[in-house]
């Protein structure tokens, strides 16, 4: 088993050429029905380095007013487009669980953009991990134990890559330092995307 720590699987390349651009296709048509937004942060209101947009029942979402799972999108009004059956199979291959995923993050990385160390807590239940797939640029991802003091690591996550977080690891401190720019020509314009997958209720 890929362990990087309990409860922290790394599977490289875990989706090969084909199977990320027809993933990234699959992205393109879903995109146009729930475009990315820049979110802000609760109480400041200062912009997020990356843009985002949800699929599945429920998206995450953060504004001034705080962060928080909603059945829409924050700017069309419309309800978040259903999740690709290739995004579940995913789920079904890799997360060992059995509650299927009402979530889905998808999160678009610039050459500039950063993601801070965080915890994701958001969710009702912890008993379910966190599934991540990379597409496009690599990135420096940094992971470090369940309180921000603690010690950090930093990997690097390529595309194709899927990450999977449970258990001892699903409250862990998390981030992407930077992104690699020009490691992948899968995206057009460049750039990461990030996918998580989740289950918030």
């Amino acid at each position: 088993m890929p362990l990087l720590k309990p409860g922290l699987r790394l599977y490289k390349t875990a989706l090969d050429q084909a199977a990320q651009e027809a993933l990234r296709d699959e992205l393109r048509e879903l995109l146009r029905d729930a475009p990315l937004f820049r979110p802000a942060m609760p109480r400041s209101g200062n912009p997020f380095s990356v843009r985002m947009s949800n699929c599945g029942p429920l998206g995450w979402v953060s504004d001034i007013s705080g962060y928080r799972y909603q059945a829409h999108h924050p700017e069309t009004g419309r309800p978040w487009p259903p999740m690709p059956e290739s995004l579940l199979a995913l789920w079904r291959a890799f997360s060992e669980c059995d509650l299927a995923p009402d979530a889905c993050l998808i999160n678009f990385y610039d050459e500039q953009a950063r993601m801070g160390a965080h915890q994701d807590r958001d969710e009702a239940d912890f008993s379910a991990p966190i599934l991540s797939i990379s597409l496009g640029d690599s990135c420096r991802f940094r992971y470090g134990g369940d309180k921000r003091r603690d010690r950090s690591e930093s990997i690097r996550l390529d595309s194709g890559d899927i990450l999977v977080f449970g258990g001892p690891a699903r409250l862990m401190f998390h981030g992407v330092d930077r992104i690699l720019p020009g490691t992948s020509t899968l995206l057009d314009p460049d750039g990461r995307i990030n996918l998580t997958l989740r289950r918030a209720k």
